[in-house]
C-alpha cells in the first residue's frame, strides 16, 4: 500500500521524483458508530486516525514536511510538541536519516508520546514553559540556523493533513458535518482546505458544516484572546494560542460551523464511553470530538441540507495508548483471583 504523498500525488506539492518519505500512513478506517448515531440522530462514523504509524494523525503532515525538508537538502529537523508531533517527527526523521529535536513542555507531555520520541532517537528538550513559549522559541531557531520547523505552521503539514478529507469523500461521499478537536488549529484548517479542493475540482458539489471543539480550560478560539496558562487533561489540545487562528475560524465561517468547548468531565465521559459502547479507544484530546456531538448535536441547518439522515463524521486524532495514565485513573482496578475454580467464578461472575 503506497503512504499518502503517491496515493494523491496529483493534487500535492511533489514530484515522484523527489525524495518521499513515508511510512505508509494514511488510509485509516471510518467506521459506523451505530450507538453513537442512535443518541444523536444520525448516521455517525468516525475516523479513525490513531491507526496512522505513530499513532496520530500528525503523520498525514509529517510525510509532507520532512519530504519538503529531504528536497531541500535538511539534516535536523525541530519541533515543539505536547506529544503527537514530537512522536511524529522523530519517526519520520529517522526514516529519513535526519536527526530530530524537539521542545516539550516539562512534565506535560503523556508517557505514551514521550516514549515513542525517545525511542525513535530523538534529542527531547524538556521546557520550563508552555507550548505558545516553546513554539516560539523553535520558529526563532529554525529562523537563525540551517534547520527545517516541522510544526503546523509549515504549509506542507496541511498539504497532508488535507488528505484526511479526500479519504472521507472517497469511502462514503459528502457529509454534512465533521466533528474535530482544536489545538493548535492546523488540523481544521487541513481539512477544510481539502473538502474545499474536492468541491472546487468537480469531485462533489457540496461542503459539510465544520463543528470544532476545545477543552474549555485551553479555549482560547472560543473566548477571543489567548489563553495564558491553558490546562486540560487533553494534553494534546492544551494550548492557548493557537497558530492557525485566522485560518481555522476562516474555515469555521466559511463552513456555517461553530467554535464551542467542551470540559475535562465531558471529555473524560466520551473517552470512557467509546471504548465500551463502540469499542474505539482513543486518547481523551479526541474523545472531544464526540463530546462536543453529545453535548451540542447535530445543527439544524446540517438536518436541513440532509438528504435522510445527516451523515456525520467525528475525527479521533489519536490513539488511545498513547496516554496510558489517564486510562488507568479512569477505569476499575485489576480483580485479584487464586488458582481455584470458586475464586475463578467469583472473579469472572462477580
Amino acid at each position: 500500500m503506497a503512504g499518502l504523498i503517491e496515493r494523491f500525488i496529483d493534487r500535492m506539492p511533489f514530484t515522484m521524483d523527489d525524495p518521499i518519505v513515508s511510512i505508509e500512513e494514511g488510509s485509516t478506517p471510518l467506521v459506523p458508530a451505530p450507538r453513537l448515531s442512535d443518541r444523536v440522530d444520525a448516521d455517525v462514523f468516525l475516523k479513525i486516525e490513531g491507526s496512522n504509524p505513530t499513532g496520530s494523525f500528525k503523520d498525514r503532515g509529517m510525510t509532507c514536511a520532512v519530504t519538503a525538508a529531504a528536497r531541500e537538502g535538511a539534516e535536523t529537523v525541530v519541533c515543539a510538541s505536547t506529544g503527537n508531533t514530537a512522536a511524529s517527527a522523530a519517526a519520520y526523521a529517522a526514516r529519513a536519516g535526519m536527526t530530530c529535536a524537539v521542545l516539550v513542555p516539562e512534565g506535560k507531555i503523556a508517557a505514551g508520546k514521550l516514549a515513542q520520541a525517545l525511542i525513535y532517537g530523538a534529542r527531547v528538550i524538556s521546557l520550563n514553559g508552555n507550548f505558545d513559549v516553546a513554539l516560539q522559541l523553535v520558529r526563532d531557531l529554525a529562523d537563525q540556523h540551517p534547520i527545517s520547523l516541522v510544526n503546523s505552521v509549515n504549509d506542507f503539514r496541511l498539504e497532508g493533513q488535507k488528505t484526511g478529507a479526500f479519504e472521507i469523500v472517497d469511502a462514503i461521499g459528502p457529509i454534512d458535518l465533521m466533528t474535530i478537536p482544536v489545538g493548535n488549529a492546523g488540523n481544521i484548517t487541513a481539512y477544510w482546505k481539502g473538502y474545499k479542493e474536492y468541491n472546487d475540482s468537480g469531485v462533489v458539489d457540496s461542503v459539510p458544516e465544520l463543528n470544532g471543539y476545545q477543552a474549555a480550560g485551553a479555549a482560547p478560539l472560543v473566548e477571543g484572546k489567548p489563553v495564558a496558562n491553558p490546562e486540560t487533561v487533553a494534553s494534546a489540545i492544551r494550548i492557548g494560542n493557537p497558530a492557525r487562528w485566522e485560518e481555522a475560524m476562516a474555515a469555521i465561517t466559511e463552513s456555517r460551523g461553530a467554535i464551542r468547548a467542551v470540559t475535562d468531565a465531558e471529555i473524560l465521559d466520551a473517552y470512557k464511553w467509546l471504548p465500551a459502547n463502540e469499542g474505539v479507544f482513543c486518547e481523551p484530546a479526541s474523545a472531544a470530538s464526540v463530546a462536543g456531538l453529545l453535548k451540542f448535536g447535530v445543527s439544524d441547518a446540517a438536518r436541513e441540507t440532509a438528504d435522510g439522515r445527516p451523515k456525520v463524521v467525528c475525527i479521533l486524532t489519536g490513539n488511545g495508548l498513547k496516554d496510558p495514565d489517564t486510562a488507568f485513573d479512569n477505569v476499575g482496578s485489576v480483580i485479584p483471583c487464586e488458582p481455584e475454580m470458586d475464586q475463578l467464578v467469583k472473579a469472572v461472575l462477580g
